[in-house]
């Protein structure tokens, strides 16, 4: 009985262990999130005037550039997939691999390839245990977005745009990543970011332009020195860093949250095993008191 009762000790004290860091790190995710929730809202005024520049100049002019012309005969698909570097975020990366696999699965259904980019650990832990290629990988910081990764990632992706089909490069480019909704919601989503849908300013559906007012019809067109092309040229590069710091900036944000609501359930589920080892263990004591008090009484009687 004594063995049973250090059994239980043992579980009690194991489980305050683990419930301080689920706790520490509940209050760190706490901390960083309203931080985080300020670079969505900062990227997102950024993101919806350049995306309503490009329109606008692509719809007044009849332009024709590598990264608004969709190819019709799609051979081979970029696919980045935004993944957290740590655990104990529930199925936060669990989720934006399941929705990678899907699209995966449709692409490759409709008769083309796939190249995978990953970002953050857990992706490159998904595809490597299963041996599965990725064409590159990025680590560290997935709950701070930076700036000079979105600028990586689109050098990248944009070269492999670039270059022709028999060299390796691609046709198209998705981002898989978690849209930030709130504290309790988070989703996650597919963004088809290359070749960018050039249609009307007014008709943008996406989150970045959802909460704006519309653009009111001008007289005239705008005229442009040297001319639209260069435009695009120098514009639209600007324009995929800013979509994809916004989507790593709603990733961090969503790996956050999900990080804080799986630590203070977890939090939650340690209390309620102490509770229980602590009950089973009084439980033990008072059947092994019981068990002496009967063996005393029996002795007395005995002699």
């Amino acid at each position: 009985m004594g063995a049973q009762i250090r059994v239980y000790r043992n579980k009690i004290s194991s489980t305050k262990s683990m419930k301080k860091i689920f706790k520490a790190m509940e209050m760190i995710a706490t901390s960083r999130i309203n931080k985080s929730r300020q670079k969505v809202a900062a990227a997102r005024p950024y993101a919806n005037a350049l995306t309503r520049a490009v329109s606008q100049v692509a719809t007044q002019h009849n332009v024709s550039h590598v990264l608004t012309t969709r190819t019709d005969d799609v051979r081979r698909s970029a696919v980045v997939i935004m993944t957290s570097d740590r655990g104990l975020a529930g199925s936060y990366s669990s989720n934006v691999l399941k929705e990678a696999e899907s699209l995966m699965e449709l692409l490759r259904e409709q008769g083309k390839d796939v190249k995978v980019y990953l970002v953050g650990r857990k992706a490159q832990a998904y595809f490597d245990f299963r041996r599965r290629p990725f064409e590159r990988n990025w680590t560290g910081d997935t709950d701070n977005a930076k700036a000079e990764l979105a600028r990586e990632l689109r050098e990248v992706l944009v070269g492999d745009l670039e270059t022709p089909y028999e060299d390796g490069g691609v046709d198209e480019i998705h981002v898989v990543y978690t849209v930030f909704r709130s504290m309790v919601v988070q989703e996650p989503r597919v963004l088809r970011l290359l070749p960018l849908e050039v249609v009307d300013a007014n008709a943008l559906t996406d989150e970045v332009a959802r909460e704006y007012e519309d653009i009111e019809e001008s007289g005239h067109n705008f005229e442009f020195e040297p001319n639209p092309e260069e435009f695009l040229d120098a514009v639209l590069p600007r324009y995929i860093d800013a979509r994809l710091y916004s989507c790593l900036a709603n990733a961090a944000t969503s790996e956050l949250a999900a990080r804080q609501r799986a630590m203070k359930s977890a939090g939650d589920n340690a209390d309620e095993l102490i509770k229980k080892y602590t009950r089973l263990m009084n439980n033990a004591r008072q059947a092994e008191i019981t068990t002496e008090l009967t063996e005393i009484v029996s002795g007395a009687e005995a002699l």
